[in-house]
């Protein structure tokens, strides 16, 4: 059998190995695997949803007319077009509107990927490969062709010098080959991951003509080329970009993409600061608004164009598990190393107090990362496969979180609960900390307890300063620093926080990312979202078991006891649970009547007045 090594080489040496690839299989030397047959989607557990000749997506409109301009205000800035390095504050739009991957993902089932730059795919049933054939009519922005060696280049390339997630991802292909100009081959042998397929099939295809390895991870305001939509057609550093619609993108008439992608133009207009990024929405200045904001939600939009009607409220009930907000201990730092110092702090939030005060009882609470889903553990019972896998770990799980009994700590919501301060102080002083007076002091060094608590945004703001003064009942001083969303970002990503507010967004198919979000390999890799530092042997088995499984049942009691090692690690202070999605559009932006599982997809709105 001939073995093809990881392509490193040169083009004349990867155009030989070709052809040695196609010779091999045409004298059989190197065998095709056994019940394996090109589909037109593949779908993590389970089948696809929509057949073969499926004609549209089912949250889109086939007939939203093209035209107009939908224009975003963004808070932030940005100071690179290039979404898949560590460098710089990137246009995330750029990912999706102007590179596309390989498979496209259906937003109305929790992980099954649709042909796009592939026509089709394969795999077998261990999924120790999958093969890529792409459409012969795939064509980058400047006309080129799509080709195998792009896809290979675009492995190598992101392997190599993407972010860490992508590095991580792509590390543990085997070896990669093409079998001709639009076959691309990845042996998956020995990555025991069944979700590798689908993450390669979400790989961002780059032209191997216009891109520059040397300077790929430097930052830049130069649009990509992409095989997208869209093309980058202006850029203001740090305030807007502008993307066009590609009269003569290749794949507008595929299935995947009727309805999608309607307006002619996409500008993106970016604002440092929330208040004057609401006060440019209330004037028309962009069209659309993610609202985070509860009390701006309550009574914000009282402006006349609310009134009128030019302005339209929608609220949207994704099936996802809820977006969840976090204090997030850096366990890095000393001061938060000992768990019982993490779950005194836990105590003294005042969640009841905060959500009446500030949410208008909006909101709810829920320990664990997979709220408001079947795959949450928080107050259910470990079943019979749960408890089997966690059986190593049983020391590291307290039992009221294995049997469902345990719950986040409910205060009077008078700011004032003695019974939570009480038993915080308890567990304080068994960690080494005693009240000297009013202040809390180190039994050992007789420091003050004292961190700071990173901000960015005056909601998080007004979180950590009522967090503030619940501490200092218990004499701890820590300080509220605000910082702008760019020194925020630096610092949440070198890991140079002692504590900050974060949410991970999750899926109804959690995969490969877990590592990302919470692996021990990520903890000292700066650039990943283990923003905690979590090193966990509990945590890595049930990421590697959710990984490994074949079928829904035992898919979901991994990801349960995923949950339950998480929470019984107390490596974050739960703060609220969002059920919905609140958008504020004006009525020059329409949308289909269908809701995607996933939520709210501006892809799928088109303009009112169409062309």
């Amino acid at each position: 059998m001939f073995m093809f090594q990881r392509l490193r080489e040169g083009p004349g040496v990867q155009l030989r190995s070709l052809a040695l690839f196609a010779f091999a299989l045409t004298l059989g030397l190197i065998p095709t695997a056994a019940g394996a047959d090109e589909a037109h989607a593949i779908a993590m557990h389970g089948k696809p949803a929509l057949p073969p000749d499926f004609t549209h997506m089912p949250y889109a409109n086939p007939d939203a007319p093209k035209g107009g301009r939908l224009t975003w205000g963004i808070l932030g800035t940005f100071d690179s077009l290039n979404p898949l390095i560590v460098k710089g504050l990137a246009v995330q739009p750029i990912r999706n509107y102007v590179v596309e991957s390989l498979l496209a993902r259906g937003q109305d089932e929790p992980f099954t990927l649709y042909g796009l730059l592939a026509k089709t795919v394969e795999t077998d049933d261990a999924r120790s490969f999958v093969t890529f054939h792409l459409d012969s009519r795939a064509r980058f922005a400047d006309g080129k062709p799509v080709g195998a060696e792009d896809v290979l280049f675009s492995w190598q390339l992101l392997r190599d010098h993407g972010r860490p997630n992508l590095r991580q991802y792509y590390a543990k292909v085997a070896r990669a080959e093409a079998s001709g100009p639009l076959t691309v081959r990845f042996d998956l042998t020995g990555a025991n991951d069944r979700e590798l397929p689908l993450i390669l099939g979400l790989m961002p295809i780059l032209p191997k003509h216009a891109i520059d390895v040397a300077t790929f991870e430097e930052t830049t305001l130069t649009g990509p080329v992409g095989s997208g939509p869209y093309r980058v057609t202006a850029v203001k550093p740090g305030a807007s970009v502008t993307l066009t619609r590609n009269p003569d993108y290749w794949g507008r008439d595929l299935p995947v993409n009727r309805g999608l992608y309607n307006f002619d133009e996409i500008r993106l207009d970016y604002f440092r600061e929330a208040n004057g990024q609401f006060e440019a929405f209330k004037r028309g200045l962009y069209d659309f608004r993610v609202e985070n904001e509860p009390l701006r939600w309550h009574d914000g939009y009282d402006f006349p164009a609310a009134k009128s009607g030019e302005v339209i409220r929608d609220t949207f009930k994704p099936g996802l598990p809820q977006p969840s907000e976090f204090l997030v201990f850096n366990t890095r730092r000393p001061v938060f190393a000992d768990i019982r110092v993490r779950q005194a702090l836990t105590l003294l939030f005042d969640f009841e107090l905060v959500n009446r005060n500030y949410f208008f009882s909006l909101y709810s609470r829920v320990a664990g990362y997979f709220a408001g889903s079947d795959l949450s553990a928080y107050a259910r019972p470990a079943d019979a496969r749960e408890r089997e896998l966690l059986k190593p770990f049983a020391a590291q799980i307290p039992p009221d979180i294995m049997d469902g009994s345990y719950r986040l700590p409910v205060t009077d919501g008078s700011g004032r609960d003695r019974t939570t301060l009480r038993a915080a102080l308890k567990l304080l002083a068994e960690a080494g900390w005693d009240l000297d007076g009013t202040v809390l002091r180190n039994r050992a060094t007789r420091a003050p307890f004292t961190f700071e608590i990173l901000v960015t945004t005056r909601d998080q703001e007004r979180i950590a300063l009522a967090f503030q003064r619940d501490l200092k009942r218990a004499g701890i001083e820590p300080s509220v620093r605000s910082v702008d969303p760019v020194q925020f970002d630096q610092r949440r990503l070198a890991y140079e926080f002692d504590m900050i507010q974060n949410r991970w967004d999750q899926s109804l198919s959690p995969g490969n990312e877990q590592w990302f979000y919470w692996g021990s390999a990520a903890a000292d890799n700066p650039g990943t979202r283990n923003y905690m530092g979590a090193k966990d042997t509990a945590v890595d088995a049930m990421i590697a078991a959710l990984l490994e499984a074949r079928d829904h049942t035992d898919f979901v009691a991994a990801v349960r006891a995923l949950d339950r090692a998480l929470i019984a690690g107390c490596y974050t202070i739960p703060l609220f649970n969002v059920s919905e999605q609140w958008i504020a559009r004006w009525n020059r932006i329409e949308k289909p009547k269908a809701t995607a599982l996933s939520g709210y997809l501006p892809e799928t709105w088109w303009s009112k007045g169409g062309p």
